[in-house]
């Protein structure tokens, strides 16, 4: 639909639009609903989407008004490029890194066995379930890109409900790294579909070179940057060095072709470490610490809301609906399954290791990664299905998985939850 120049908004009022949505909505959503903000405010721009949607036939003006809105918003550049920098590093960076070390079998399980394992059995099982219908190749895609999970929205609640400091350290560092992992899958299958890489071989060279890549590339531009913070005293020159390194990292590692969201993981860790021994007066760790949690918590209001609107720009058509519902049943019963077992070879290598398998598997929420990843995916390969898939697993996940957490965990009460 051709959009005339005088009805196109200026970047700067649509982002005024989508903060003060945000704003309005969040307001509502604590202090009415009584629900973490940012699954509130993307309950609340779903049900008004869907009533902009449903009242097209009564109200077209103001829902050409909003479809048109969509149409001027690339949310796989937004999401990408915009907002999963900031994200990831924020969410990297403020980890407790003691704890993460302390959990590191339990999160290199989840992350990388537990993530290939999910991509895979999602593979098989969409396949299987779509009695052949839906290729093996788009099977493998969807996988990759429905397999990392996104359980920021949370992690708040755990943290507010007294959840254990171990399975919050397991889950969002399973959450960091699984983006990752997941994106780094999803790019060789695009690579294995178009034809570049048809041996098995070739395959796992690819997943060890993206990843290595980016690991390497997200050391060095921390250290590097952390060598430059410690040359003056000053925290607003420390804060602008971390938002270089947040967005030049991750271009630089998308250049190379590498896992950009890998790096920025790695980057925001990094970073942590190589300056976390530096007395104040020459890091300001509580002015940094206090920034990039501000950004955190602001941008994934803003993500919720993008998410919550996309509903007027994805054609959700018969095909699309049947395999989501599918895939919001294959995808929660596979990170059960591939958590439970996980989680059994963790207790046989560290007996006494405390957990949840409840948390881990309802927890693990699918966002705004894979939404971003399915808008990418060419239309040779099943765009239309695997795209209104992906947002029916991703509305399902964070409203009725996410919304239901805190009830939940309050119910049961967390210190069970942690025995």
């Amino acid at each position: 639909m051709h959009i005339a120049a005088e009805n196109r908004m200026s970047t700067l009022a649509i982002l005024s639009l989508l903060f003060a949505t945000a704003a309005v909505f969040g307001l509502v959503s604590a202090r009415w609903l009584r629900l973490p903000v940012t699954i509130g405010t993307m309950l609340l721009t779903v049900l008004i989407s869907a009533a902009l949607t449903l009242a097209a036939a009564r109200v077209p003006a103001i829902h050409h008004w909003a479809a048109s809105l969509m149409q001027q918003i690339d949310f796989e550049s937004l999401i990408l490029r915009g907002l999963l920098p900031l994200l990831l590093f924020a969410g990297a960076f403020l980890l407790d890194i003691e704890q993460l070390a302390r959990e590191k079998l339990t999160v290199f399980l989840l992350s990388v066995v537990g993530t290939t394992l999910c991509f895979l059995l999602v593979a098989a099982l969409m396949h299987l379930l779509s009695a052949g219908k839906l290729p093996w190749m788009e099977c493998l895609i969807f996988g990759a890109l429905i397999s990392p999970t996104d359980p920021i929205a949370v992690l708040e609640m755990l943290r507010r409900i007294g959840v254990s400091p171990q399975i919050q350290a397991q889950l969002a560092g399973d959450s960091l790294f699984n983006d990752g992992i997941g994106a780094v899958l999803f790019i060789t299958m695009l690579e294995v579909a178009h034809g570049h890489a048809p041996t098995p071989w070739h395959v796992a060279w690819l997943l060890v070179a993206k990843a290595g890549g980016a690991v390497i590339v997200g050391v060095a531009a921390a250290y590097l940057t952390s060598l430059l913070m410690r040359m003056l005293d000053s925290y607003q020159i420390d804060i602008l060095f971390t938002v270089s390194l947040a967005f030049g990292g991750y271009i630089m590692a998308d250049m190379l072709h590498l896992s950009a969201p890998l790096e920025a993981v790695v980057a925001g860790i990094a970073l942590r470490v190589f300056n976390r021994h530096l007395p104040a007066d020459r890091i300001a760790h509580q002015e940094i610490g206090q920034f990039w949690g501000v950004i955190d918590e602001i941008q994934n209001c803003v993500l919720f809301v993008l998410l919550g609107l996309e509903i007027m720009a994805i054609p959700l058509d018969a095909a699309g609906t049947r395999a989501g519902l599918s895939a919001i049943v294959t995808v929660n019963f596979v990170r059960l399954a591939a958590v439970a077992l996980l989680l059994v070879v963790v207790r046989l290598c560290q007996p006494g290791r405390k957990s949840s398998l409840f948390v881990l598997t309802w927890g693990g929420l699918r966002g705004g990664l894979s939404i971003a990843l399915a808008l990418s995916v060419p239309a040779a390969f099943g765009r239309s299905w695997i795209l209104g898939a992906t947002y029916l697993v991703v509305v399902f996940s964070i409203v009725i998985q996410g919304g239901s957490m805190d009830w939940i965990l309050r119910s049961r009460k967390a210190p069970r939850l942690a025995a």
